[in-house]
């Protein structure tokens, strides 16, 4: 599995969210840009994430996900 097929696939279940992807096999970091998700709890952020995923983490192709949450203005002047 591919970082920007990560991307591509998330972006379209979560159309609110810019999703920026790193690594590669089945190890990926997630940085999740979204108000909508970064006004939710951590536990609610994780469980929106893993919602589109677990087909993949079910099957193998997706072994470990690391996640951060950014509202826009934080992504921005974090960048």
């Amino acid at each position: 599995m591919q970082a920007n097929e990560v991307k591509s696939f998330l972006e379209g279940k979560l159309p609110e969210a810019q999703v920026e992807v790193e690594g590669e096999g089945c190890n990926f970091q997630l940085n999740v840009i979204s108000d909508e998700l970064s006004a939710l709890s951590p536990v609610k952020r994780q469980q929106s994430i893993y919602a589109h995923l677990n087909p993949w983490i079910a099957d193998g192709s997706i072994h470990a996900i690391t996640m951060k949450f950014f509202s826009r203005a934080a992504w921005a002047e974090r960048t």
